[in-house]
């Protein structure tokens, strides 16, 4: 077998999703939070498609693509919610706008 191994690439996988996981949990401004989802969403992408790579099976990249349209509607419906709440709040601070409840 050529190419990466499956350890490897699980390690590397593991490491961008806890980096992904670690910015959401410890940053509160928005378009940080939806660009660590972001770091997560590719993480798992790339699990699917070492996986898929090392069993010579399709199925890793098909998953590849949800994913990849998945991330896009997440960005579409995300970037429009962002902007929606800077213009009213003018603010993207997650503690500020839990504050904001009534």
């Amino acid at each position: 077998m050529t190419g990466v191994p499956l350890d490897h690439a699980m390690i590397l996988c593991g490491i961008l999703f806890s980096l992904g996981l670690l910015g959401l949990l410890l940053r509160r401004t928005l378009i940080f939070m939806l660009m660590s989802l972001e770091i997560m969403l590719n993480s798992t992408a790339v699990a699917f498609v070492a996986a898929g790579a090392r069993w010579l099976q399709p199925d890793g990249q098909i998953m590849f693509v949800l994913i990849l349209t998945l991330a896009a509607a997440e960005v579409a419906v995300g970037l429009a919610l962002v902007l929606q709440i800077h213009q009213r709040f003018k603010t993207l601070d997650v503690e500020a706008l839990a504050a904001l409840k009534g």
